[in-house]
């Protein structure tokens, strides 16, 4: 910038330059423009078209592809599976009890052993692969390198050493999101970039995530990234034991502010596997320039079969449907979340029932994001078609008839169930982890953050309460029977 402010750092506020600082700038650079000219207008220099400098210039712009930006997307259409490929995990699990983060990696073994789709798999991974139960992947596919194997692995006398070679297909990226990130985005590109779909999937620690690439995932969506995310060990109550940078109760709510960002936190394994066969329909069969996150935990329990009734796996991928009803008691609440705390909202059902005598309808919710979406998209389409059939939002529509207050708790902040608020047509309740994270067992951490079974029977007994059908008494005594301290902080005071 000659002499305006150069090697000064102030390029930001520098908006123009005067005379004296051009005519630097021209006889630094050599420009042929006299004195003359800059005094009356600024002109405009074009070298000669066959001077050493256009020369250059138009062959780097050859080198990469023209004078403007284009995109060349491959509409190649990939061999996806059908949904009975992933059957074990649609199956019920009996008495083996296993995590979302185990089922995800069975699903990305059978497409990894997929003789028409498995060299398009490309499994990116920071940090440890071992967190996710990925070291039988190691031998068989190895971790890319390449120049091979070149030091003595420190687990190398185990049968699922870190084994590296010139074609492994894994990408250990080690403790490394941002990189891993970048190589994600390279892979989810490619069907653009290289006329070669791949599929990626990026399995990392979901705290290390959007809350640590978050910049990166906005430039994926404006590259229009095809691929998986998943944050695993999601939850703020799950892995406990590491505080706050292990805990994350807020990744859904950040994934959500990207547009074609299609976000789930899935409880079971069918619902693993539904939504990642649908993803790979959505993006490599019909083309549509959207990417996944789904978020896997780290905590195992006993996983049903997918359910045998019209529709379900449509309203899945809807994100929400009715998982279990109620029986048709005088007393009605409806229990709602996602992830790991719907285990808690499975027990408090059994406690309304067997301690007060209250019957509950209980939803399985894999996306408030997505119902959230659908919602403000009715909400459009109904203020900009007054005159038209008014539409319904879809979780005003699978409430209606079903009485009782809504209770929905989950292992996030309360904003990521609060989203659909304005279409819940019942009184809705809201249980979350707001505040920091905290070392101790899950237990005691769900009770903490006010998210656990106890808590959860205690907000359904209010809300009954608060529409007249308890009498408040009732909601005193559960308090003191669960023995639920009233008097402390709420946890993002603590």
């Amino acid at each position: 910038m000659g002499a305006s402010g150069e090697g000064q750092n102030t390029a930001h506020q520098a908006k123009k330059m005067d005379v004296a600082s051009l005519k630097k700038f021209r006889d630094r650079f050599s420009i042929p423009v006299t004195d003359e000219e800059m005094e009356h207008h600024l002109p405009f220099f074009r070298p000669a078209e066959d001077s050493e400098e256009m020369k250059y210039l138009k062959a780097r712009r050859a080198e990469l592809g023209g004078f403007l930006p284009a995109r060349h997307p491959s509409l190649e259409t990939l061999p996806i599976p059908e949904l009975s490929a992933f059957d074990a995990q649609l199956k019920d699990s009996g008495d083996r009890q296993f995590s979302t983060t185990m089922a995800f990696v069975r699903i990305l073994s059978t497409l990894l052993k997929d003789k028409q789709l498995g060299k398009r798999i490309v499994p990116i991974v920071p940090d440890e692969s071992r967190t996710f139960g990925m070291e039988g992947l190691f031998r068989q596919y190895g971790i890319w390198n390449p120049k091979g194997q070149i030091y003595t692995p420190q687990d190398h006398d185990q049968l699922m050493f870190y084994k590296e070679s010139k074609d492994g297909q894994i990408f250990q990226e080690g403790i490394n999101e941002p990189g891993a990130m970048s190589s994600w985005i390279a892979a989810a590109t490619s069907y653009s970039n290289n006329d070669c779909p791949l599929i990626p999937f990026f399995i990392y620690y979901s705290m290390f995530g959007f809350q640590r690439v978050g910049d990166l995932a906005w430039a994926a969506g404006d590259q229009r990234a095809r691929g998986f995310m998943l944050g695993g060990t999601a939850g703020r109550t799950t892995l406990n034991g590491e505080g706050l940078q292990h805990q994350d109760g807020h990744s859904h709510v950040q994934a959500d502010l990207i547009p074609n960002c299609i976000s789930y936190d899935p409880t079971f394994a069918y619902e693993v596997a539904v939504i990642i066969q649908d993803g790979l329909r959505r993006m490599y069969v019909d083309h549509e320039d959207v990417f996944y996150y789904l978020t896997l935990m780290n905590e195992n329990y006993t996983h049903p079969a997918l359910p045998e009734r019209e529709g379900i796996v449509e309203q899945i991928l809807k994100g929400m449907y009715l998982f279990k009803a109620g029986e048709a008691g005088s007393l009605k609440v409806q229990l709602m979340g996602s992830g790991v705390i719907f285990q808690e909202i499975l027990a408090a059902a059994e406690l309304l029932k067997k301690d007060y005598g209250v019957d509950a309808d209980i939803w399985s919710v894999p996306s408030f994001n997505m119902l959230r979406r659908e919602g403000i998209e009715v909400e459009r389409y109904n203020r900009l078609h007054p005159n038209d059939t008014q539409k319904v939002a879809y979780v005003t529509e699978l409430l209606q008839g079903h009485e009782g207050p809504v209770i929905a708790s989950t292992d996030y902040v309360r904003d990521f169930a609060e989203r659909i608020r304005a279409f819940v047509p019942n009184d809705y309740i809201v249980l979350g982890t707001d505040g920091f994270g905290r070392s101790d067992s899950r237990d005691n951490l769900r009770d903490f953050f006010e998210v656990d079974r106890y808590h959860i029977a205690v907000a359904a007994l209010n809300g009954l309460a608060d529409q007249g059908k308890l009498n408040k008494q009732v909601v005193q005594d559960a308090i003191n029977k669960y023995a639920i301290n009233a008097e402390v902080d709420p946890s993002w005071k603590r």
